[in-house]
């Protein structure tokens, strides 16, 4: 489970203060898919990267399984798998090569990198592909291999910035697929996206989230009939254009 509480982060320079969030809370829990959505800049990405560890928060905290983020980032990162906008990929590792070397960074065995291999391929489709070198792939290939490895470890809390970045429409199908299977093992999920069919086609819950503050936070039928809509697009635009007004 994942409890994000009043979450603040302030960057700063010589020059000026910039507010990415501005107060958040939220909780995701294990067997859904909960996602964040919301305009470049909204705060999104700087969300994730706070859970991840990757950012400290000014003010607030995320507790992961209990264990807070400021408090004990290294028991964090043993918890999660985190795929951000980055590949992170070494051209002239295989694909085999490059989970053999994440998976001994997270400590496993090799017979566990070989049985987690062995699964990770074949759900997202890379059997064929695991002894050619990273180079010789394609965007979506890169960007399977980039779950693949974020999920070497059997991770129970996962975070995904952008999963279906610069798929096409099967490695996409593919992804979502594999989300889906993630959340039917009892994972908790989350995930941030621009691209709302994939939001509607696998959350359980939405966050929109908009200059640094979430307009709002709510089941996703739910959501659509709060605001008398057929579709999150339809929800999304009248919300952010509501706080636009008011801003």
């Amino acid at each position: 489970m994942i409890e994000v509480n009043n979450l603040k982060k302030v960057f700063k320079s010589t020059k000026k203060k910039v507010e990415a969030l501005k107060g958040i809370s939220f909780k995701a829990y294990p067997g859904e898919i909960f996602g964040l959505v919301g305009p470049n800049g909204a705060g999104k990405t700087t969300t994730l990267r706070i859970l991840a560890t990757m950012l400290s928060p000014t003010e607030g905290d995320a507790v992961i399984d209990g264990i807070s983020v400021k408090e004990k980032p290294m028991e964090i990162r043993k918890k999660i798998g985190f795929l951000s906008t980055e590949t992170g990929l070494y051209d002239k590792l295989t694909g085999e090569e490059t989970l053999k070397f994440f998976g001994k960074l997270s400590g496993l065995d090799e017979k566990e990198i070989k049985e987690r291999s062995e699964i990770l391929f074949k759900s997202l489709g890379l059997e064929k592909d695991r002894k050619r070198l990273v180079s010789e792939y394609s965007t979506g290939m890169k960007q399977k291999l980039s779950i693949a490895r974020a999920l070497i470890h059997n991770p129970d809390i996962i975070i995904f910035d952008e999963p279906t970045n610069g798929l096409d429409i099967l490695a996409t199908k593919t992804v979502v697929d594999f989300l889906l299977d993630m959340k039917e093992k009892g994972k908790t999920v989350v995930i941030s996206t621009h691209i709302l069919d994939v939001i509607e086609k696998v959350c359980d819950r939405v966050a929109i989230i908009h200059k640094g503050k979430i307009a709002a936070n709510e089941h996703l039928e739910k959501l659509k009939e709060n605001h008398n809509a057929q579709t999150l697009e339809e929800v999304f635009f009248k919300l952010v254009s509501f706080e636009e007004e008011k801003s």
